[in-house]
């Protein structure tokens, strides 16, 4: 008779932070969508999309990457929040879309 367990115990792997699961899902989505160009590529990428889907938790992570300027952050946050403080003039400039979203979370109490 055999005295091998059939389930695996052990130490199990340790959970992943918030920030963790950011930093990876973010330089993934920066390594595979380098030389995407159409910045609806981009958002649909699915690491964006599961950042989006982590939803407030993520906000206050997003302000070093609006300030370095690294991708279409500001998607996120419009996703996240349902706000958009990008005037109309503005759209499609990354430089004023973040500007106005730091702006926005300085507004909403964030200490960015």
């Amino acid at each position: 008779m055999s005295t091998v367990p059939t389930k695996q115990t052990g130490a199990t792997e340790p959970k992943e932070t918030i920030e963790e699961k950011f930093r990876r899902l973010a330089c993934a989505w920066h390594a595979e969508t380098a030389y995407v160009s159409s910045s609806s590529g981009l958002v649909a990428h699915p690491a964006f999309q599961e950042i989006v889907g982590m939803g407030p938790a993520v906000i206050p992570l997003l302000p070093r990457e609006l300030e370095n300027r690294t991708g279409h952050w500001h998607r996120a946050l419009r996703q996240i929040t349902v706000a958009d403080p990008v005037l109309p003039a503005d759209r499609g400039n990354i430089e004023k879309a973040a500007e106005a979203w730091l702006r926005w979370g300085k507004e909403q109490g964030y200490a960015w």
